[in-house]
């Protein structure tokens, strides 16, 4: 089949697809720069996550290093801790054996130490035992030496050995 064409039909079809052609051009045009843009938008973000990757990283690390120092502190925390404890409770013991040292008293025998006893009842007690009158005492101080009483009891706290050995 043959199809006659006319000049201005042959002409109006040239222009259609100049036009078609020039339109072709502004998408290709647009569609380059847009794929430009994407190219640079890839880039860019590329490069971004390359840079939060290595933040990241070197965050991790510093992390890494602070955990340590942690565990070190929170290690001598319970060092710090533990004597902490074992120092209270050795407070608490002196703490007990002073109190019982604060009521303790010695027994003297013509001024030198005889023995160390927790009252002065215990005292008695005990040189009664060696047969000594239980109202027989002598108090510290006196106005008599130590060394002039047979026996006599002082308050452990106010008690010191001079040279000699006569108490104070």
């Amino acid at each position: 089949m043959i199809r006659i064409i006319s000049q201005t039909r042959l002409v109006t079809l040239q222009q259609d697809a100049d036009q078609a052609r020039e339109r072709t051009r502004q998408v290709q045009a647009s569609a380059d720069a847009a794929y430009a843009r994407h190219v640079r938008t890839v880039h860019d973000l590329t490069a971004e996550a390359d840079a939060a990757d290595r933040k990241a990283e070197e965050a991790y690390a510093r992390t890494q290093e602070l955990r340590q120092v942690l565990d070190q502190a929170n290690a001598d925390l319970a060092a710090a801790r533990a004597l902490g404890a074992e120092r209270a409770a050795r407070i608490d013991t002196l703490a007990e054996e002073l109190s019982v040292i604060q009521g303790a008293v010695v027994l003297l025998n013509h001024g030198q130490l005889h023995s160390l006893h927790r009252d002065e009842k215990a005292a008695k007690q005990h040189a009664a035992s060696f047969g000594v009158d239980p109202d027989g005492w002598g108090s510290v101080p006196s106005d008599r030496p130590a060394a002039e009483s047979a026996w006599r009891i002082s308050p452990l706290s106010r008690w010191t050995v001079a040279v000699g050995g006569d108490a104070a």
